[in-house]
């Protein structure tokens, strides 16, 4: 068995000169992406790549730190509607999109103070309430379009010499490998250590000298930095934003794009997002297959109905959560751990 010598071989990126080789494998071929795939296409891996950076931050929250957030939502939408205001002042890009992850973690350190005396369910709810809050106020305030919504303007990427979908999707690209890398450096540091004393017990944390009161706060205002971040890349997606966009059902498949991936792992977060916006995708197009409509109508007479159709999404998603938690609690970053395992001890 080999033990570590030094600190920093714990805290290093890449542990080996394989995993250093085959990350650079991938970098290559998401730069080289746009050379292949249409628009559409493109317009997934934003998605997908926007959905990462929230699952980072509120896996660091509830994976690492063990706290429960259902409010989520809310922070996209400040980030969101953060960016459409400055950018409609000409504030440039780079700074607008600090200024929305910093807007959202002031907030977020705000909603963080209810931590310390809160936990389980009770925080959940506080949590819930703020996402749905969040939603009536912004809907409320004439300069932010009320409930008619605001319009994004688009970035000025001529400079580039791309189209603008595949500049933007560089952008969308290099901002998710950015925050990949924050995320992986603070779980690694003395910060992300005491994230998972917490976790573990915040009586034995705070009998070590972990300061409760600075961290769980600090956890709350870094993760909502993160749904800030991803919220300024979802109104570039969307180029226009109304408040019903970030309604409780978004905080629930960020909760479940957690669970699927796996808790407390950056590369659980990664693949949870990857998946989950995939099958959120494919899910829409479910009740067009003719066998499968046929059986949801033959189940119920209330799916008989467009919007109850549609829901056969929700049910869909809740299944897949349910069957992961059963038979793998560890999500789908411990079916990787387990292919990396054979991989090494292949062919014995």
């Amino acid at each position: 068995m080999k033990l570590k010598k030094h600190y920093f071989e714990d805290v290093r990126l890449f542990r080996t000169t394989a995993s250093l080789l085959w990350t650079l494998v991938l970098l290559t071929l998401l730069f080289a992406i746009p050379m292949f795939l249409k628009v559409y296409y493109l317009s997934v891996l934003n998605l997908m790549a926007l959905n990462i950076i929230v699952a980072l931050g509120l896996n660091m929250l509830v994976g690492n730190t063990g706290q429960i957030s259902l409010g989520h939502a809310g922070f996209v939408a400040i980030g969101a509607y953060t960016t459409a205001f400055l950018l409609q002042s000409g504030v440039p890009f780079i700074l607008t999109l600090v200024l929305a992850g910093t807007v959202a973690a002031l907030i977020g350190a705000f909603l963080g103070l209810p931590s310390l005396r809160l936990e389980g369910p009770y925080l959940a709810i506080v949590t819930l309430g703020f996402g749905l809050a969040i939603m009536v106020i912004i809907g409320r305030i004439d300069i932010f379009g009320g409930r008619m919504g605001i319009t994004v303007p688009k970035l000025n990427l001529d400079w580039t010499g791309l189209k603008y979908d595949e500049a933007l999707y560089y952008v969308f690209l290099g901002t998710t490998i950015l925050m990949s890398f924050i995320a992986h450096s603070i779980l690694k540091s003395r910060i992300g250590r005491a994230f998972r004393a917490i976790r573990d017990s915040d009586i034995a944390a705070s009998v070590i000298g972990v300061n409760l009161a600075l961290y769980k706060t600090l956890c709350f205002a870094i993760s909502a930095f993160f749904a800030g971040t991803a919220g300024c890349l979802w109104a570039l997606y969307l180029q226009f934003v109304t408040p019903g966009t970030f309604n409780f059902m978004m905080s629930v498949i960020f909760l479940a794009t957690v669970v699927l991936g796996g808790l407390g792992s950056v590369t659980g977060s990664i693949l949870g997002a990857v998946v989950m916006t995939f099958l959120s995708l494919q899910l829409d197009k479910i009740v067009d297959v003719p066998l499968v409509g046929t059986l949801i109508v033959w189940f119920s007479d209330t799916l008989m109905n467009p919007s109850g159709i549609a829901n056969i999404k929700w049910v869909l998603t809740g299944l897949v959560l349910v069957l992961v938690i059963i038979f793998e609690p560890r999500g789908l970053n411990g079916v990787w751990l387990r292919i990396k395992r054979y991989w090494r001890l292949w062919p014995f």
